[in-house]
């Protein structure tokens, strides 16, 4: 998928909204495979001929990136992700209204739903579709469709966020949700067909909510284009938008791909705050100190700010003083709720720990790194007032797929729990590309060879 060239962006005409200069790259010609060799070759496949720190530096989570591209072979491939006619097979397998499944249109700018209730057929399906001229949300795919596993599995090692995914399957002349905005980055991958798009200025930049907007109240579009196979679009959350399929062509099928959603610096002091208030009121007599008699009944006064304000100082000079490992649900959270490795097969080098057993004279190296987190959290297992730090790691190694962005389907932790004295020799493992077992950082050959076992039995490391 690296272009020989890129074209120009057309000016169009000055009265009407048009794709700014910036916005609009074309790629012609060269080879239109995706990288999957590792995170970083695939999202940089994903979006050229833009380079990541292209990318990075003039486009996330600030404005708009279109890329329109000249390339049969890699629409072939992007249509080969999703398209109308998968939605019978799928549906013999027992999908669901709403839970996998909803049919929309936008009437006089608000979406009226049409799902029936139980099981979706696909005869009832394409019959809403063709005479209704409903829009068919199906909702995350890559449960079901391998190599979307595969493209949204590499792009959750790359933003280390979650990725969902919704298709979009639009008949001639509609369309399916009214203008919008949304609390997540936007990839649009355009698999069937055209569809037409206007973008306009957020009202909430960076927005955390979704919201419908009015159409009244948007003006006119900043950004108005239309995909065809192979083209893909980028847009920060908050970016309002709407699409339709243009009349009298074919229905359209889009990709929107997703991520980032309560990722943001807010998101990681609310989780990082608690960790830090935990190890400052074991060390300094004045957070444990009790609050003024009927402060919770009274107007915050003036002396609690200051003294709040005091504390959170505090909790800065901690964290600026130290290279600990932070205490982070957010990690946890991330790595349960993760799809699992990309395979071929049953999966059993995913659960079944293979090659020799560890040894004090072995030589490991830790493996599927890019699933793995390493957090120190207090004991779950304690009381309040003996809880001790523990360092625990977490593996998405035995995540299950079909759960994946589900969200009120129960998800499983996986990982092993160690006292605070082995995270340097986990830091060993995870900063080396292999080491030896007798080199580890622990008092004992035991303790060293019992880390090294706790750690295989996980199909966490091998030994080479």
């Amino acid at each position: 998928m690296m272009p020989k060239k890129a074209k120009p962006a057309g000016t169009g005409k000055e009265e009407g909204p048009v794709p700014c200069k910036q916005l609009k790259v074309g790629a012609a010609g060269g080879p239109s495979t995706l990288n999957f060799d590792s995170p970083s070759s695939f999202f940089e496949s994903l979006i050229s001929p833009i380079k990541a720190e292209t990318f990075f530096k003039e486009f996330w989570e600030q404005k708009p990136l279109l890329i329109q591209r000249d390339d049969p072979a890699l629409a072939t491939y992007y249509q080969s992700l999703f398209k109308l006619s998968d939605l019978k097979s799928l549906c013999s397998r027992g999908m669901y209204y709403g839970r996998d499944v909803n049919v929309c249109r936008c009437v006089n700018g608000k979406k009226k739903v049409l799902n029936k209730d139980g099981k979706a057929h696909f005869l009832q399906l394409r019959k809403d579709f063709d005479q209704k001229r409903a829009t068919i949300q199906f909702h995350q795919p890559q449960r079901f469709k391998d190599e979307l596993w595969r493209i949204q599995e590499k792009l959750e090692c790359y933003f280390g966020s979650l990725v969902g995914s919704n298709v979009y399957i639009t008949p001639a002349g509609s369309q399916g949700l009214p203008p919008h905005f949304d609390d997540v980055e936007v990839f649009i991958l355009q698999l069937e067909g055209e569809k037409h798009w206007r973008l306009y200025h957020p009202t909430v930049p960076l927005a955390r909510e979704y919201s419908v907007e009015a159409e009244g109240r948007i003006g006119r579009p900043a950004h108005e284009f239309t995909l065809k196979p192979g083209d893909l679009l980028y847009f920060p959350r908050g970016t309002i938008h709407q699409a339709d399929t243009p009349p009298g062509l074919a229905h359209s099928t889009h990709l929107t791909i997703s991520t980032y959603q309560n990722s943001s610096w807010g998101d990681l002091l609310l989780d990082t705050i608690s960790g830090l208030v935990f190890d400052a009121a074991k060390e300094d007599v004045e957070f444990r100190a009790g609050i003024p008699r009927q402060l919770l009944l009274v107007e915050t006064t003036g002396e609690a700010v200051r003294r709040l304000s005091g504390f959170l100082r505090t909790l800065a000079d901690h964290l600026e003083g130290t290279n600990k490992l932070l205490s982070s649900d957010m990690k946890k959270d991330f790595v349960m709720n993760r799809l699992p490795p990309y395979h071929v097969g049953d999966g059993a080098a995913l659960s079944t720990p293979g090659g020799q057993l560890p040894r004090l004279d072995s030589i490991v190296r830790l493996q599927f790194k890019d699933h793995i987190v390493l957090t120190v959290m207090p004991d779950r297992g304690g009381s309040d007032e003996t809880q001790e730090k523990m360092v625990y790691i977490y593996h998405s190694l035995k995540n299950r797929r079909h759960t994946h962005m589900m969200g009120n389907e129960e998800t499983e932790a996986h990982g092993l729990r160690f006292p605070l004295s082995h995270v340097d020799a986990l830091k060993q493992i995870w900063n080396n590309s292999a080491i030896s077992v007798k080199d580890l950082k622990l008092s004992t050959d035991e303790e060293k060879e019992n880390l090294a076992l706790s750690l295989w039995t996980e199909c966490l490391v091998q030994v080479v």
